[in-house]
């Protein structure tokens, strides 16, 4: 998605949210903490919630209007309205939706699977919906399908916020580390820098539940910290920003499922290159295949490039190129594989992004430059367009002059003493107005000039 700021929309079921804090926290729902944490996120531009606000309870109306929240009245009909809130609700927010194209982002407060269809329909829309509800009474399926899901137990400090007071972490750090592994091997194929704000928003793109407060973290960032005591991750700091990588140790042990397409650290470079496990013969024909499609290439590749850049040349000249076929489980291995051959160069730009040079044994070389004071043996003519005017179209002549030659500059014709000069004859220029008669029949006074002109060489003849 674009990283534009959030122009929030938010939306309670009020009687679904209340009834579920009550039932499964038993606790008072608090309408201020949810506001706050979606403060954090964007603006929030509007707030509306929906109930039967004379049967609620005063206090919860004080509350509301205290955060200038709209109520919404829901009037009950005598055959019930089991499902009256969510119509409304979802009348409101498409209508928003078609009305008011500044707001991108809307918030369900609640936990009611009927929202499924308007949450699909606003992801339709290219709108971002996050879902403000419990773990227990919110549907599984509305969890799962918004762009986040915000844990009420997080917000107003359940069992993981207490657990996390004590020094106790609610959930052990080791069962998020496969995702920050699926993280880190998604940033690495979009070849984006790994900051910390782009590891938790693709943390939250593989899973809308993910809280780093289910962890024992109040800040995403004592989360990063917690996974690089925990040896999972490595923090290091680029001008503003920092960096987030897996750590060497858990690179090794996780090889097969993400070390294989992650990038190098900003020492791996420096370092010997690893060895994949697997066939070395397999290897090697894979390195010699990058060679001879880099030395056939008709044109020589321009490095630095890109690992997109690399994989898109290679193809260029083998359309069938696969890298799995040598038995590297992705292209970054592969090019480790050459690097440590001297073909290529990893290395690491100033953005933190992996990029690709020549290495000194791909023998590609450069073209030679001639030297400023070696004057050419042959001067080659060329064809040069010269803004000489032959006629009154405004066509240009078209002369062949040297290479080494100013065209602006005429061409210097040698003295022949014994050929007369001759002048060359003037073109006269006719006048704009010459041939045209004026309104009373009578040419103009140039036409008239000329005629006269013309009987007087004729009588003098």
């Amino acid at each position: 998605m674009p990283d534009t700021p959030n122009k929030i929309a938010v939306f309670i079921d009020f009687d679904n949210i209340e009834i579920g804090v009550r039932s499964t926290l038993g606790q008072s729902f608090d309408v201020g903490v949810v506001l706050e944490a979606l403060k954090e996120r964007g603006d929030v531009v509007s707030k509306t919630a929906y109930s039967d606000w004379k049967r609620a309870a005063g206090d919860y109306s004080r509350a509301l209007t205290q955060h200038a929240i709209k109520m919404v009245q829901r009037n009950l009909t005598p055959g019930g309205d089991k499902n009256g809130a969510d119509i409304n609700l979802a009348l409101d927010a498409l209508e928003m939706a078609f009305t008011h194209g500044h707001i991108n982002t809307y918030v369900i407060v609640g936990g009611d699977s009927d929202f499924i269809s308007l949450l699909e329909k606003l992801k339709q829309y290219d709108k971002k919906v996050f879902v403000v509800g419990g773990r227990q009474f919110t549907s599984v399926i509305m969890q799962k399908n918004c762009h986040e899901f915000i844990a009420y137990e997080n917000l107003v400090g359940g069992q993981a916020r207490k657990a996390a007071a004590k020094g106790r972490p609610a959930a052990p750090i080791e069962q998020v580390v496969p995702l920050v592994r699926r993280a880190l091997k998604l940033l690495s194929e979009r070849e984006v820098s790994p900051q910390l704000g782009l590891l938790k928003s693709t943390l939250l793109q593989l899973d809308s539940t993910f809280s780093e407060r289910s962890y024992g973290a109040g800040t995403f960032l004592d989360f990063a910290e917690k996974l690089a005591s925990a040896g999972v991750i490595t923090i290091q700091r680029s001008g503003h920003n920092l960096l987030v990588d897996l750590a060497k140790g858990e690179r090794a042990a996780a090889r097969g499922a993400v070390a294989d397409e992650a990038e190098p650290d900003a020492e791996s470079t420096a370092e010997e290159p690893r060895q994949p496990s697997g066939d070395p013969e397999r290897f090697a024909d894979g390195v010699r295949e990058v060679q001879r499609l880099l030395h056939a290439a008709p044109t020589a590749p321009r490095f630095p490039m890109y690992l997109r850049n690399v994989k898109q040349f290679l193809r260029s000249i083998d359309p069938a190129f696969d890298e799995r076929r040598y038995g590297f489980s992705g292209l970054v291995e592969l090019l480790r594989a050459c690097q440590k051959a001297g073909l290529l160069r990893l290395d690491r730009g100033r953005q933190g992004v992996l990029r690709v040079f020549q290495g000194p044994s791909l023998g590609l070389g450069q073209a030679p430059q001639p030297a400023d004071d070696a004057a050419p043996a042959i001067v080659e003519a060329e064809m040069v367009v010269v803004d000489r005017p032959v006629d009154d179209a405004g066509d240009v002549e078209v002369v062949d002059v040297p290479a080494h030659v100013d065209a602006d500059q005429p061409e210097p014709v040698p003295a022949d003493t014994q050929a007369p000069t001759e002048k060359p004859k003037r073109r006269r220029r006719r006048s704009p107005g010459a041939g045209k008669k004026t309104a009373g029949g009578k040419p103009k006074a140039s036409t008239r000039r000329s005629a006269k002109a013309r009987d007087t060489a004729s009588g003098a003849s």
